[in-house]
């Protein structure tokens, strides 16, 4: 097992040192920081002075790769690469163009973003398995194509029309719960409901009809049929059998989203006014800040390679051949 997680280890690496580089180029050198102080100055208030005085107030003004004028390995050392790219393997994100420490907004912001997206992924996860699973108990009947039906006009409907549709509904019409907004503490369930809720229901198409494909291409395969043979129940057979041995893609596509889990929703965060981590990238976006937007790409590349790390280990509990590997 431990060789086996070092090796995905050194295979990951390269991929974050590539997402590191690309990355810095098209932050540095696409957009070059010249570029960047034109946009915060707007129009009437670039001159070269002006770029000049902003880049150096906000850590630009340093050469990309290599610094002639420093001495010894601060030639190297004392350049936008190491203290704007390479700062960031050591979580180092520095402070945004509004002078906030970055990071310190992560560690804020992310448990909002974890108090709507873990619900949203656990409750999504047992209905779309629960309802593929009940399609395909009743496969080829009335119900089953019922179930069809729902799941395709579900996935043809915009997910914006379920975040409008469910604002003014629930929260317009019906009074139920707040809304948008957040709270700290027992007042933050009224505010996470309706969120929890449109995710879920947003979902419940596309999810519940891939994981209802997976379970029709299992039951038609030896295992099963020995299973019958042997006199087990179709309930028994469906969900003991079928599900245990369709865990592997049901693992591939739920364990990579650990970086939504951790960055948030980015629309969800921004119509419900939770202050998480997806709503913090958008209003960097909006405000040019590139800091922030850099810091938040590379962050995402962690997380998703932290993912693809623990959907390869999820691999070892439940396909033997992995462990024999």
């Amino acid at each position: 097992m431990l060789n086996y997680f070092i090796r995905r280890v050194l295979y990951a690496l390269p991929i974050l040192i590539g997402v590191n580089l690309l990355t810095f180029m098209l932050f540095f050198v696409v957009n070059t920081p010249d570029n960047m102080a034109r946009i915060h100055l707007g129009a009437k208030y670039v001159t070269p002075e002006a770029i000049e005085k902003w880049k150096v107030e906000h850590g630009y003004d340093r050469p990309l790769l290599y610094n002639a004028g420093a001495t010894g390995m601060s030639k190297l050392t004392d350049t936008l690469f190491v203290d704007k790219s390479l700062a960031l393997f050591a979580f180092d994100f520095g402070a945004a163009d509004d002078g906030r420490d970055i990071a310190r907004e992560i560690r804020h912001r992310m448990w909002p973003s974890l108090a709507i997206a873990l619900p949203n992924f656990l409750l999504g996860l047992v209905a779309y398995l629960s309802f593929a699973l009940v399609m395909v108990f009743f496969r080829a009947s009335y119900l089953d194509l019922a179930g069809v039906v729902l799941c395709v006009a579900l996935m043809s409907v915009s997910g914006l029309f379920y975040i409008i549709g469910g604002q003014y509904l629930v929260g317009k019409l019906w009074h139920l719960v707040p809304v948008s907004g957040f709270a700290p503490g027992a007042e933050m369930l009224k505010f996470l409901l309706l969120p929890v809720l449109v995710g879920v229901i947003g979902g419940l198409g596309d999810s519940s009809r891939f994981y209802r494909t997976l379970f029709l291409e299992e039951i038609h395969k030896d295992y099963v049929r020995t299973a019958r043979a042997k006199g087990l129940s179709e309930r028994v057979v469906l969900f003991r059998h079928v599900l245990g041995n369709a865990m592997i893609p049901i693992l591939t596509g739920a364990v990579v989203v650990i970086p939504r889990l951790f960055l948030g929703s980015l629309i969800v965060e921004s119509f419900f006014g939770i202050p998480g981590l997806g709503s913090y990238t958008i209003e960097a976006i909006q405000a040019q800040d590139f800091a922030i937007v850099r810091s938040m790409v590379f962050l995402g590349s962690v997380l998703y390679i932290v993912g693809l790390l623990l959907t390869d280990l999820s691999y070892t509990l439940v396909d033997p051949r992995v462990r024999l590997e």
